[in-house]
């Protein structure tokens, strides 16, 4: 049996029936990681010693007869923007390459808690900025279907780990697509919830009102399964939805009759890969063929979710990231004349370009004169977006697109045109505007690379979108297919 190929489910019915232990199951997946990840470069730290002694408790717990949830023992990744107390939390950047937290993120704590076992910190574009983790401060992660090829970004890393088999499952965070893409480069399950439904709390800031922390996992069951544990309200964080978290699992029944499914035009566009449409096109036929009611709909601002996305969450970068000047923690320039040129050297330092490119772009749109022109504006525009979406809602019960225009791409294939960069999040970045779940699933391959299905719900529906992923993996095997390292 090969341990680290399972799926968190596969894995917890092994535990509870003392076929494997958990020291087991975690020394397969560090055994895996020392044979891969000198290719695929998806860790920015190992965490060996903390996970077997968590993954000791337990089997002491499960040797003493109690009853263990569903992610107890099984090895996970955080992606390394996710605060971790008395380990490295460094956003991939320079600026926070010797930063250690105080305290856990609040998903951190609820995972605990749940018995889950982190086995390491994912790499990322650095502060959750790219679509191809080669922004990283530190290296880029490559993907594990080919090695010349990028992961996709920002959560490159989480997503690359899964891929690989060196974790069960991880967790990313979505600004704009960062948990869908790299899923569908990866040939993975991801989910970006609804914003409010999981705790940004102890999430290191890049865009506040977009961002939203959600899970990679190999299959539905378990996106379902982790979700269950990290949703719910948290008084930490002040956006946080006080809403009701339902046993997720409980939708995955496999029947979608009569379910109504939205085609909007505007996201099959000119200049796709013909082998993305092809596998998404045959995934439309395949729900057709399970019971659904598919139409074609309109999301008519569809046109102006990029230059939106690209003044809300730079301006919202611009002021989260002026706390990092030296001061308090992080990196500092030793060798300033003044606190002035002491802040400017350490930001210019500790900074790569792409956070410099997003910081100035940001303040630009927020400066005394623009800030009506641009950042006002992009606001009034986001809302027609988000109406754009309640509208189709009020007749189809999930939207259903591409989740990329193309497969990975190479390194540096886009790497000196950002405009080309930021066209990779053309069809994830609407979902974020709107504040609205997202999942991305296998549905084929192209050119012998995955293909990602992105499906999108109403607010708090993740259920539906459970339901009718669910119901489409099982009619085909492309969520069974594994990157040949």
């Amino acid at each position: 049996m090969t341990l680290h190929k399972l799926t968190a489910h596969e894995a917890h019915e092994l535990l509870i029936k003392k076929e494997v232990s958990s020291v087991e199951l975690i020394q397969a997946v560090l055994d895996r990681i020392d044979a891969v990840e000198g290719r695929v470069k998806a860790f920015v730290s190992i965490t060996r010693d903390e996970a077997l002694a968590k993954a000791k408790e337990v089997d002491a717990r499960i040797k003493a007869g109690e009853a263990i949830g569903p992610l107890a023992g099984v090895p996970m990744v955080l992606k390394d923007n996710m605060c971790t107390k008395g380990i490295k939390t460094t956003c991939s950047s320079k600026i926070l390459h010797n930063f250690v937290p105080p305290y856990n993120a609040t998903v951190v704590e609820k995972l605990a808690a749940a018995g889950a076992v982190v086995v390491g910190k994912a790499n990322l574009d650095e502060f959750a900025m790219g679509s191809s983790t080669e922004n990283s401060g530190f290296f880029a992660t490559r993907n594990p279907w080919n090695t010349e090829a990028v992961p996709g970004g920002s959560s490159g890393g989480s997503a690359a780990s899964v891929a690989a088999g060196e974790a069960i499952y991880s967790l990313g965070s979505d600004t704009g697509g960062s948990i869908r893409q790299p899923a569908s480069f990866c040939g993975v399950v991801g989910l970006k919830p609804t914003y409010g439904y999981v705790s940004r709390y102890g999430l290191i800031a890049f865009a506040s009102s977009l961002d939203q922390i959600g899970p990679f996992t190999k299959d539905v069951r378990d996106s379902a399964q982790v979700m269950n544990v990290i949703a719910g309200h948290d008084p930490k964080d002040s956006t946080s939805a006080p809403v009701e978290v339902p046993d997720f699992t409980k939708f995955l029944t496999g029947d979608i009759k009569g379910l109504k499914i939205g085609i909007p035009k505007e996201y099959f566009v000119d200049g796709m890969e013909p082998g993305v449409e092809a596998a998404v096109k045959g995934a439309i036929a395949k729900l057709q063929e399970l019971g659904a009611v598919v139409e074609e709909c309109s999301l008519p601002h569809t046109e102006y979710a990029l230059p939106v996305y690209y003044l809300i969450a730079p301006a919202e970068a611009s002021s989260n990231l002026a706390r990092y000047d030296g001061v308090r923690y992080g990196y500092r320039h030793e060798e300033a004349e003044d606190i002035i040129s002491m802040y400017k050297k350490t930001r210019s330092e500790g900074f790569g370009a792409e956070v410099k490119r997003r910081i100035m772009l940001g303040t630009y749109a927020l400066s005394s004169g623009y800030y009506d022109a641009y950042y006002l504006k992009a606001l009034k525009v986001r809302t027609l977006i988000k109406d754009d979406f309640d509208k189709a809602f009020e007749k189809f019960d999930v939207l259903l697109s591409p989740t990329a225009p193309s497969t990975a791409f190479r390194f540096g294939e886009k790497a000196d045109n950002p405009i080309q960069m930021y066209l990779s999040d053309i069809f994830t970045m609407s979902v974020n505007l709107a504040g609205i779940p997202g999942i991305s699933i296998p549905c084929g391959f192209s050119n012998g690379m995955p293909v990602g299905l992105q499906l999108m719900g109403k607010a708090f529906d993740e259920g539906t979108l459970f339901r009718v992923a669910h119901a489409f993996e099982q009619s085909s095997d492309y969520h069974q297919a594994r990157a040949n390292l």
